[in-house]
């Protein structure tokens, strides 16, 4: 269930006045950091001059995000299917579908996947990318 779930969301689109972004035409892209992690970038700094950017998260089973901090980023994640533990502050949150976490800039936190695998939205303000 767990990837249908997230497949259901995949197959979304960002609604605009006047325009409308299917998410299944968009590549997904390895994070340059963190083995078994891929983004597809939903909406992007271009196209929001810079103010919020939204990202779909695949986190493959048993892989991490690591320690982080964004300097000027808040960033928030709600959770589309999957399981694993964010630690954020040092406080560990458990990620199950329905979860929403949010991470003021300058904050350590990472994402830990399950046997599963983690599936995230994630946005950041002002834009990651």
């Amino acid at each position: 269930m767990t990837k249908e779930l997230f497949e259901k969301f995949n197959n979304g689109e960002l609604r605009l006045p006047g325009n409308a972004k299917a998410f299944k035409d968009l590549a997904w892209n390895k994070h340059p950091t963190f083995e078994g992690v891929e983004l597809k970038h939903i909406i992007t700094s271009k196209e929001t001059g810079g103010t919020f950017s939204y990202h779909l998260v695949r986190i493959a089973p048993n892989k991490s995000i690591r320690n982080h901090i964004h300097e000027t980023q808040l960033e928030t994640h709600e959770v589309i299917a999957g399981h694993g533990i964010c630690v954020n502050d040092g406080a560990k949150i458990e990620y199950v579908p329905g979860v929403i976490s949010i991470m003021p800039a300058k904050v350590p936190h990472e994402v830990n996947a399950g046997e599963d695998g983690l599936y995230l939205f994630a946005k950041f303000i002002p834009a990651l990318c």
